[in-house]
């Protein structure tokens, strides 16, 4: 088993579960000893609104920003691509966006799971019915000395000062996609598939080309309105990307492909079976 799985084994099985109205005491600030040590050797997932949120900041393309700052870990059994923050390459594997003296630099638009810590997400599932029940759980690190703090919260008082609802709005129409039961039914992605949903959930400007510079707004109905917003809104085009998704990963119908593109697949299809 290895180290990440290992951990949410460890969660499920140990750790104390919170719910949103829940206290605890927790406070993060440069006066404190270990301001900084939680950005250091620590594995971040980059969520796709995380992606789009840090390359605006940096003034970089999602393509610029997914070679500069990330990789993508490959395990057995994956079923669908996920992209991980890489840390700098030194002893001590820090965030590249971290500062000694001022702490995180991108720190307005740091990604979902910054902005949580200590808090934590856990989604178990029933294996039978196929179902979650999320819990929250806290991250109490040895180094940390944010817990000695007299400051308290609710768990959804932290969440509301750390700026977590907009993050988690675009994260629950993703865990619509990642938690689908068409991943329980099929083994793994084709490769298509997988760079398919590598591009739109974290390419999100070649995503932006293959809709307005392919045959795809050729292939299904777009209204004009939709084809204005994503345009010029990536937040927007995520969410139209989720729905391409569900169609062309699941079958399901979020997509209308258009009448005289249906005609030429049933003539397609009768000519070949004359032959």
């Amino acid at each position: 088993m290895n180290e990440i799985a290992q951990l949410k084994e460890t969660i499920l099985k140990e750790y104390t579960r919170y719910t949103k109205d829940d206290r605890f005491a927790f406070s993060c600030h440069r006066q404190i000893q270990c301001f900084n040590r939680c950005c250091a050797d620590v594995n971040i997932f980059l969520t796709p609104y995380d992606i789009i949120r840090m390359k605006k900041r940096l003034g970089l393309s999602s393509e610029e920003f997914l070679e500069r700052y990330t990789f993508m870990p490959i395990e057995k059994n994956q079923k669908y691509p996920v992209v991980m923050l890489e840390m700098v390459d030194s002893n001590e594997k820090n965030c590249p966006f971290v500062s000694e003296s001022k702490g995180c630099t991108i720190y307005e638009d740091r990604p979902w799971p910054c902005r949580m810590y200590p808090v934590g997400l856990a989604s178990p599932r029933d294996g039978e019915a196929n179902l979650r029940e999320e819990f929250y759980f806290l991250m109490k690190e040895s180094h940390c000395e944010g817990f000695a703090e007299q400051k308290e919260w609710t768990i959804s008082e932290w969440m509301e000062d750390q700026g977590v609802e907009a993050y988690n709005e675009i994260g629950e129409l993703f865990k619509e996609i990642a938690l689908h039961k068409g991943f329980e039914e099929s083994k793994t992605l084709s490769p298509q598939k997988m760079e398919m949903f590598f591009m739109v959930c974290y390419n999100v400007d070649v995503f932006r080309r293959f809709v307005f510079e392919s045959r795809f707004l050729e292939m299904f109905e777009v209204d004009s309105e939709t084809q204005e917003r994503i345009r010029e809104d990536d937040v927007e085009l995520l969410k139209f990307g989720f729905q391409w998704l569900k169609f062309s990963l699941f079958g399901e119908k979020t997509m209308t492909v258009k009448p005289n593109v249906l005609e030429d697949k049933k003539r397609e299809l009768s000519a070949k079976q004359k032959h």
